[in-house]
């Protein structure tokens, strides 16, 4: 029965599930390759078929998500950000892994929690060429789905096993492999409130943080943000721009008794924390977050400057 409706509505499932995958929801497309992988070693299904449909699904996604990036730039990529259930997932961080490997972050991107979320839309961001974008994209979609499908044909009895003990276990099949997403989504959610708890340092308002810039000596304000073409927010004035991996390879220009803020775009801002916490474990005291970051200095009515 489970077979045979996967073999029936196997292509749907593929498009589907790859294409739900790409906009955002915790519904792994890897699995469902493999096992339309091991199909098609039975010759039960088209391998060209469910590649096709997989490339054309994670091309639509990938593809929105790249134009979203082109034209909502800063405020999309914090959306996903938000949404993400990878821990790791960051703006900043995956824009140092794009200037780092260049083009080829958007080959990996498939292969990369966090950065399979933000890469399109951080090339169309960083004005990447969309000839350039779709090509490398593309290669990168490829190589993916092809190893998930290679990867069911050549495990193709195993495969069979598996589905052929779902069958006999009927209608608690269902129920299994929905407590198997469930468990995966929950992982997914205590791992990243997991990271926020270890980040979890006093945050400085911008109120206090426009109070102590009137005073002698002022703090050093840091801003960990991604540089993106065409921000027109600006930052806060005085802010001087490092990355976070740089942080405490530049620890020697940032004053020891000195306040430092750090601001950044992620949520709970992770970052401006973490870059926080590397002080503190370096033996600074007069480090903090911004909470709320740029938007709250912004909403704050606080003045900004333009690079």
């Amino acid at each position: 029965m489970l077979v045979s409706l996967i073999e029936r509505h196997g292509l749907a499932l593929v498009f589907a599930n790859v294409l739900l995958e790409e906009v955002g929801l915790p519904i792994p497309a890897v699995p469902t390759l493999i096992v339309c992988g091991a199909l098609a070693a039975e010759g039960r299904i088209s391998a060209a078929a469910v590649l096709g449909l997989a490339f054309l699904a994670s091309l639509i996604g990938d593809s929105l998500r790249f134009i979203a990036g082109r034209f909502y730039g800063r405020r999309v990529l914090r959306f996903l950000c938000g949404i993400s259930l990878s821990p790791d997932s960051c703006v900043r961080q995956t824009q140092t892994q794009f200037e780092r490997w260049g083009g080829i972050a958007v080959v990996a991107g498939k292969f990369i929690p966090g950065l399979s979320t933000l890469a399109p839309p951080l090339a169309g961001a960083m004005r990447y060429g969309w000839a350039r974008f779709t090509l490398l994209n593309s290669l990168g979609i490829l190589v993916w789905a092809g190893l998930a499908i290679g990867a069911g044909m050549l495990f193709q009895a195993q495969v069979s096993a598996v589905l052929a003990w779902l069958e006999d276990l009927g209608r608690a099949a269902v129920a299994l492999v929905l407590a198997v997403l469930c468990a995966y989504v929950a992982f997914k959610w205590w791992e990243r409130q997991r990271l926020y708890k270890t980040l979890r340092v006093a945050r400085i308002t911008v109120q206090e943080l426009r109070k102590l810039m009137d005073k002698t000596p002022k703090p050093v304000v840091v801003d960990l943000r991604a540089q993106l073409p065409g921000d027109e927010r600006g930052s806060i004035p005085g802010a001087i721009a490092m990355k976070l991996a740089n942080v405490r390879e530049g620890c020697g220009s940032l004053p020891l008794d000195n306040d430092i803020v750090f601001f950044c775009d992620c949520p709970n801002e992770a970052s401006a924390a973490a870059a926080a916490k590397g002080l503190m474990d370096l033996g600074y005291t007069r480090v903090r977050p911004l909470l709320g970051g740029l938007d709250a200095w912004i909403a704050a009515g606080y003045d900004v400057f333009h690079r």
